[in-house]
């Protein structure tokens, strides 16, 4: 049946037509904008988790400068301990030289004052942004390494930074060993001595200049024992030599992992005697540190007025790069981990980009394939409401 009211051929013929302008424009558009989903209209959902995603990637940016910034910090820091370390050996060459006789001693101590200076120069630069990690004034940093997303919550994760204490200041004589240790030299709270294999010393320590904080560090051949005092050590019932006697004795057992044995009895209040199970003869030294002293503070002690007095310091420098040695390769360690945490928040952020753009992203290929039938759909839908336009135009035929 044909109607003069209603059109059914030119209605469908529109509604196809209007379909076919629709997809096409949302076709130009994807390829205007280069993304499929551009709004939240388009796909709330997508949109929603896409928008997340960015504001993660425009996050991980921070990270990314936060441990660059981190990454050169502690790099200044383990070159200046580096740089110490060296010039630690320096001296120890020479107060090496020292220990002979027939050495012209006070231009060996005016090297040994000039490598010093130099030392209190390269902490005092050590520094990045205002930061130095190595004159005791950074305490512990944290470098913002990650932003962790868990159940819809961020949290921010942190790479901690431990500074060190490396000046040349602060140290104030104790005395603390006493006169039964070999190789003792009171005037600089160190002491070194050489035992036979199967041999035994004693070490003799006075307690009661001690204060909390204050440490004591040994060393026995390749192993080094750190005991720092602490405020109960000071307080308990009994005497304070016996307490820390007794403390020091567990930290040396502890620590040198069965190479000397630690006999200590409590009748002589402040002697523990060392014997050496090493299988051969070991060094032995020893350094006390007060609590508010740099690590490198003990090197105003040095003494090489003597061959006596040079061996000790001999001990003294020693545990003095030990110290440095150690910083190094702390700082070395989390200089890596910093660099390696911003390799990986570069490539996490690159697999983010591209998770975003297979979610949001339109195949041009795919979209152009498309443009072009959506094109001819236009034009097949033109002409066919143009067709079903003229139906009404032949009843006139019927009334001729």
């Amino acid at each position: 049946m044909t109607s003069l009211l209603t059109n059914n051929g030119a209605m469908v013929a529109l509604q196809t037509l209007k379909s076919v302008n629709k997809n096409l424009s949302d076709t130009q558009g994807q390829i205007s904008t280069g993304k499929k989903v551009d709004n939240a209209k388009q796909n709330a959902a997508v949109w929603a988790i896409s928008k997340t995603m960015e504001s993660d990637v425009n996050g991980f940016k921070s990270v990314q400068e936060s441990l660059s910034l981190g990454e050169s910090t502690v790099a200044v820091a383990r070159q200046a301990t580096e740089t110490v370390t060296d010039l630690l050996g320096e001296i120890k060459t020479r107060i090496a030289s020292a220990t002979g006789d027939n050495v012209d001693r006070t231009k060996l101590g005016n090297e040994i004052t000039s490598l010093r200076d130099q030392i209190a120069s390269v902490v005092g630069a050590a520094q990045f942004n205002g930061l130095n990690l190595v004159d005791g004034s950074a305490g512990t940093t944290e470098v913002l390494s990650s932003l962790d997303r868990s159940g819809g919550a961020v949290s921010a994760s942190s790479i901690t930074v431990t500074g060190v204490n490396l000046s040349t200041g602060g140290y104030t004589a104790a005395n603390v060993f006493g006169t039964n240790t070999g190789g003792i030299t009171a005037a600089n709270d160190g002491f070194a001595t050489n035992i036979a294999d199967g041999a035994s010393t004693d070490i003799e320590i006075d307690a009661s200049v001690l204060a909390a904080g204050d440490s004591i560090t040994l060393q026995f051949g390749d192993e080094t024992v750190s005991y720092q005092v602490t405020a109960e050590d000071l307080a308990g019932a009994t005497g304070d030599n016996e307490v820390v006697a007794l403390a020091l004795k567990g930290a040396i057992e502890d620590q040198t992992g069965g190479s000397v044995s630690v006999v200590y009895d409590p009748a002589t209040s402040d002697t523990i005697s060392i014997t050496n199970n090493s299988g051969e003869a070991m060094n032995i030294s020893g350094q006390y540190q007060n609590a508010d002293a740099g690590a490198l503070a003990a090197m105003s002690t040095i003494d090489i007025t003597s061959s006596t007095a040079a061996q000790a310091s001999l001990a003294t420098i020693e545990n003095m790069i030990s110290t440095t040695i150690d910083a190094s390769a702390s700082f070395g360690t989390v200089e890596n981990r910093i660099s390696i945490q911003k390799d990986f928040v570069s490539n996490l952020s690159d697999s983010v980009k591209s998770g975003i753009g297979s979610l949001v992203d339109a195949d041009m290929e795919e979209t152009s394939a498309r443009l072009q039938a959506l094109q001819v759909q236009q034009q097949l839908a033109t002409q066919s409401l143009s067709i079903a336009n003229q139906g009404p135009q032949q009843l006139l035929s019927l009334f001729r």
